[in-house]
């Protein structure tokens, strides 16, 4: 599995270096404009190719080199990296250079994330795949903590154009490893063939599959709703914090608390491996989180924030883990990645709509309503200073996040999804082509988590 772990860290360091320039890059354009709105717009760019990108993404990674696919989305990203740079370093930057950049970048990563996700049915023994899934759930909470401190450290002395350099290099790093691993290649199944019959049965071939299994889909569905509830809200996250706080530094340990919270959630998912069936830690997790983000849209003090974010990031991390093993064990290698992209577009196919409502609502309708005297009966509940109103939001989308959650976790189509869905099996040919740990073609060579 040394591959597999290469990948794994030097993806970790490049997520780091994004979520740094990120930080800084965040500081700055609420230090400029005081608004929600830019940053659920930067939010809304990078979301936007996964939902109309990623079945093509999916469908490259089927037909092509899973290793070069990912090697070029990791220099396209550095690529757009250094014209941000240069857009700062020559004093020319403007807002919309940020939202191209983050645009084209997340457009190149909805081509690397099916490709990775696939590539570890192909990198990891069947008995270690939970575990392996854990592990890459952890590479976001800890570029979470880490990036947070190292930002508080570097930002003041090296600013926003230091810390896009130091993003720079962790793309670099992160492209280079593909460069000297392998990643076997599947091989071809039934469904594969007839989903590559041609380009158009290629590109839909995720979509028919997943159809045919009506439980899988109910649930992604759901997790479309659960996206509109949490990312909405995490989009404007750093605006809501620093209206409370007041405080960068405030603001960042939160954030950094949070990461911490995903980050043991992972550990613990990694050692523990949840239930079998999976769906019962997906669902309760799921529940929980959600009403641990109704209670960070209630909290007021430093301390409390930290409580309820720690909360709601830590049963994340049983959630996607378990959700790509149920993915990987259902379907053939040669068509996970096209399944992966079109789970990724349904359940992102809301949060567009969340990133420009909850701004709208935070900006022309909540936050301004706070400083009226309508407000004083809710002011006990949610406060009476900047971040109130978008206080309101968040609460109400962990209440139906939790509530409608607990609603689909109670059918017996659900309930019963793992043991209704026969697992992929594959012929006795494939299955002697197919490598396992510790063959050579695994242990060769030592390569991700997408970003």
């Amino acid at each position: 599995m040394r591959t597999f772990y290469l990948i794994v860290a030097t993806q970790t360091f490049s997520i780091i270096g994004s979520r740094l320039s990120g930080l800084a890059v965040g500081f700055y354009i609420f230090a400029q404009t005081g608004q929600a709105t830019p940053l659920l717009l930067i939010s809304l760019f990078s979301m936007l190719p996964n939902i109309f990108a990623a079945n093509i993404g999916g469908m490259l990674a089927d037909r092509w080199d899973r290793r070069k696919l990912m090697l070029a989305a990791d220099l396209g990203s550095a690529a757009c990296t250094l014209l941000l740079l240069i857009s700062f370093a020559t004093n020319s930057f403007q807002y919309w250079h940020l939202y191209a950049v983050v645009f084209i970048s997340q457009l190149l990563g909805s081509i690397q994330q099916p490709a990775f996700a696939a590539s570890i049915t192909m990198l990891v023994a069947d008995n270690k795949r939970d575990r392996a899934n854990a592990l890459t759930q952890l590479s976001s909470p800890a570029a979470g903590v880490i990036a947070p401190i190292i930002a508080g450290l570097l930002y003041g002395s090296i600013g926003v154009i230091g810390t896009i350099m130091i993003d720079l290099f962790t793309f670099i790093v992160a492209a280079g490893t593909f460069l000297v691993v392998t990643i076997p290649t599947p091989a071809e199944t039934e469904h594969g063939r007839r989903a590559n019959a041609s380009v158009w049965a290629s590109f839909t071939g995720g979509l028919a599959f997943l159809r045919e299994r009506r439980p899988m889909l109910l649930l992604t569905m759901q997790f479309g709703l659960v996206n509109f509830c949490i990312a909405g809200s995490m989009g404007m996250a750093m605006a809501y914090l620093l209206g409370r706080t007041g405080s960068e530094a405030t603001a960042g340990m939160v954030v950094g608390i949070s990461s911490v919270g995903g980050l043991a959630g992972g550990i613990v998912m990694g050692i523990w491996g949840g239930t079998r069936p999976r769906i019962h830690t997906i669902m309760p997790a799921i529940i929980l989180s959600g009403i641990f983000l109704a209670l960070f849209g209630l909290s007021q003090s430093p301390l409390a924030l930290g409580a309820a974010a720690f909360g709601l990031m830590f049963p994340l991390a049983f959630v996607n883990a378990p959700v790509m093993s149920i993915i990987q064990a259902k379907t053939p290698p040669d068509l996970q990645g096209r399944v992966f992209a079109v789970l990724a577009q349904i359940a992102l196919v809301l949060t567009p709509i969340a990133y420009l409502l909850y701004g709208f609502l935070a900006d022309q309708v909540l936050e301004p309503a706070v400083l009226t005297p309508a407000w004083a009966p809710f002011a006990g509940l949610f406060g009476s200073g900047q971040g109130s109103g978008m206080a309101v939001i968040i609460f109400t989308a962990g209440v139906v996040m939790a509530v409608s959650s607990a609603l689909v976790y109670a059918l017996p189509l659900i309930r019963h999804m793992e043991a209704d869905l026969p697992d992929y099996k594959a012929s006795p040919t494939q299955a002697d082509d197919q490598p396992v740990e510790g063959e050579a073609g695994l242990e060769l060579e030592p390569v991700v988590a997408a970003e």
